[in-house]
């Protein structure tokens, strides 16, 4: 009531998108719902306070509840994920990733990662980012056959490049990575080993996603998606990273601040520890094997009405589809979609013909509609919606109405 008083304008826009989450299905595979104690957190009074700095050691006055709330959100993600130090200041993926480049490289130093074309990240080394502007960046991919990893084919790209830093992490990669491999691949050349599990953080808590805690040395990650909490990130330095650089937590650190970043977002970082409280119950670990069966079911449900998925299917919590067989683009597949109640993002698929702004595919996801209560028999029906949809612009109104009424069957977190 106050917000609508103060200024009708955002009151309004907020309540207009409120209605439209609930009555659409938000299938990014990269967003969710938090909870509404998340959004509590979020929107506290502690987004008035400037805490420069780390506990015990800031440059303002008045934060000994902060300097609490800090060590608090640290603890529960080094529980969480089982690593002995934790950067909770990150203002988001990007940023982390940042700091890990500044924390261990130099300008100009080598390093690799998988190409943003193949389901990588910007950061992770393509040409239009900083990672390629500032470091000598070396690609890799997904063979052209299988579009899955070829580990043969990194290690041969990592031998000859000899990175001073190897990501490892994904946007549009829907299989599972092989830690152990990529480690000795990484250690075969004294690199160090960052694991960006931005996407399945959430799955990694959920224990349906093997961790990589135990063979790299760095683990970076957002903390909504999979994950569910408000927007931010993470850095996380290993056992192993610690006995590669036993420097390595102070340098991470001196990285985001004051490296990178001035104050920290304290109404973040509590949104943040509340999110990590949340990944550690017996619900959340239920929650995350359930996404990844209603993608497995989702997938399932695609191929049986002819979409042709990259890599044939699915271990976590995405999908990729490759339209060229339907006879659309994926830019027009996501605009129809979103007519009709579904939220998904047009992608390339590796190897894609089309340019980036005009791909042949498209990534969807089943993290937001998990959260809602939907699970494997709710699948084969968006499936069904899916193939309509694509299949017949006409349909398009039909299936919005059906969607919407669905959705009031699974309200969102209240």
């Amino acid at each position: 009531m106050k917000l609508q008083k103060a200024d009708p304008q955002i009151a309004k826009l907020i309540k207009l998108e409120t209605e439209r989450q609930k009555t659409s299905l938000e299938m990014i595979p990269s967003e969710n719902h938090c909870s509404p104690a998340v959004r509590e957190a979020l929107g506290s009074i502690l987004t008035d306070k400037y805490a420069e700095g780390y506990p015990g050691k800031r440059y303002y006055s008045g934060l000994e509840y902060y300097d609490i709330l800090e060590d608090l959100c640290r603890d529960r993600a080094k529980k969480l994920f089982g690593v002995p130090h934790a950067n909770v200041q990150p203002y988001s993926g990007s940023p982390a990733n940042q700091a890990v480049y500044l924390a261990v490289c130099e300008p100009g130093d080598t390093v690799t990662g998988m190409a943003l074309p193949m389901g990588g990240h910007l950061t992770h080394g393509w040409k239009v980012n900083f990672s390629a502007k500032f470091f000598n960046s070396v690609q890799y991919g997904v063979d052209e056959k299988t579009n899955l990893i070829n580990y043969d084919e990194v290690e041969k790209v990592v031998r000859e490049a000899k990175p001073k830093l190897m990501w490892v992490g994904a946007t549009a990669y829907p299989r599972i990575f092989d830690w152990e491999k990529l480690a000795k691949i990484a250690d075969s050349v004294g690199a160090y080993l960052a694991a960006d599990i931005a996407h399945i953080a959430g799955l990694v808590a959920a224990g349906v996603h093997p961790s990589p805690v135990p063979f790299v040395h760095i683990v970076t990650t957002t903390t909504h998606k999979t994950l569910r909490g408000s927007r931010g990130g993470l850095i996380m330095v290993t056992e192993k990273g610690l006995k590669k650089d036993p420097e390595l937590a102070k340098k991470i650190d001196k990285a985001i601040f004051p490296g990178l970043q001035g104050g920290p977002h304290m109404h973040q970082v509590a949104a943040i520890a509340v999110c990590l409280k949340e990944a550690s119950t017996p619900a959340f670990k239920k929650y995350g094997a359930q996404i990844v069966k209603n993608a497995k079911a989702l997938a399932v449900a695609l191929k049986s009405y002819g979409f042709k998925l990259v890599t044939d299917g699915t271990d976590n919590h995405l999908i990729l589809i490759d339209l060229r067989n339907k006879n659309i683009s994926g830019g027009d597949a996501a605009t129809r979609l979103e007519s009709a109640g579904i939220t998904i993002n047009k992608n390339t698929i590796p190897f894609d013909p089309a340019p980036p702004f005009k791909p042949s595919g498209i990534r969807l996801g089943t993290p937001a509609v998990t959260t809602r209560g939907m699970e494997e028999k709710d699948m084969k029906k968006i499936a069904e919606w899916y193939n309509r949809i694509i299949s017949d612009e006409k349909s398009v109104k039909k299936v919005r109405e059906e969607i919407s009424a669905f959705c009031k069957k699974f309200p969102l977190p209240k």
